[in-house]
């Protein structure tokens, strides 16, 4: 039986692609499939994948013309036989206990998802904890598996595993031709899914790279998916009741400048807007209705 299906979206990463396949192939849990799917890369991606494949039976290629990272994780989920879902994109790395250790975490507490912290690390090798789960446990309302997700902030698919079944019955699919694709795809499966485990023996490691689809270059597109996807959050949030984080909500800050020192911070949401002088007194907030 196949426990896990990991679903590897490949695009001009040649640089980068070995260590991820690497950690892959030498995980404990060998019961696994990596599906790699190549998004019409023009480097030596297709060649790699090619080579690994030959010596590891449990690697499934797809070759696609380039069509974008929800496509192909789509395409990817078409496939898949595994109990559980998992994606790693083709840049990043896992330890080798990840997906053993968030299989037997879901197992365990008869969960649809498992949750594990992770890394963003840096080309000086300088690395930064953005979620880390304190201990092992389970969680079941809404509040608090987006607390301990950190969602909407973190709504990023890869330090999680979700059962395959579940995610089929939903119909959940990542939204095609736009950057910020995972946050749609998470809230939902965090918000209709029924128990998340949670365990802090395992690490995913998602590599800043400077030449990536989201630390590229900033172009209007991603601007505009960026709003696209805060609006969808917010809007399911609202149709669903959900409280989280008052920053999340903020629509715009501006700060006055002196001399180049703070004098004024304006803090902007739908319904309110809140002054704070030198950037951390507030003095002033004024209310509205819409």
């Amino acid at each position: 039986m196949i426990k896990v299906s990991v679903i590897v979206p490949v695009y001009n990463v040649d640089k980068y692609l070995k260590k991820c396949l690497d950690t892959l192939i030498n995980q404990t849990l060998k019961e696994i499939e990596i599906i790699c799917v190549n998004d019409g890369s023009t480097d030596n991606c297709k060649k790699i994948i090619n080579e690994y494949a030959e010596k590891d039976s449990r690697i499934i290629i797809i070759n696609q013309d380039n069509q974008g990272l929800s496509v192909a994780r789509n395409n990817g989920m078409t496939i898949a036989k595994g109990e559980f879902l998992g994606f790693v994109d083709s840049d990043d790395w896992v330890d080798l206990n990840f997906f053993e250790t968030l299989y037997e975490s879901a197992k365990k507490y008869d969960a649809d998802i498992a949750c594990c912290g992770f890394s963003r690390v840096y080309e000086s090798s300088r690395s930064r904890t953005k979620v880390k789960i304190a201990h092992e446990d389970v969680y079941e309302t809404v509040a608090e598996k987006y607390r301990i997700a950190d969602i909407p902030r973190m709504a990023h698919v890869f330090n999680k595993i979700y059962k395959r079944s579940e995610i089929e019955k939903l119909n959940l699919l990542f939204e095609p031709g736009v950057y910020f694709e995972d946050s749609p795809f998470v809230i939902r499966a965090l918000f209709y899914m029924k128990k998340m485990a949670a365990t802090p023996a395992t690490y995913y490691y998602y590599r800043a790279n400077e030449n990536s689809i989201m630390r590229g270059e900033q172009t209007d597109k991603k601007q505009v998916d960026i709003l696209h996807a805060r609006k969808n959050f917010i809007d399911f949030a609202r149709k669903h009741y959900i409280r989280c984080n008052d920053k999340y909500f903020m629509q715009r800050k501006i700060t006055h400048k002196l001399f180049g020192i703070p004098v004024m911070k304006i803090c902007v949401w739908e319904t309110i807007r809140k002054y704070y002088l030198f950037g951390l007194l507030k003095i002033w907030e004024i209310r509205h209705s819409i």
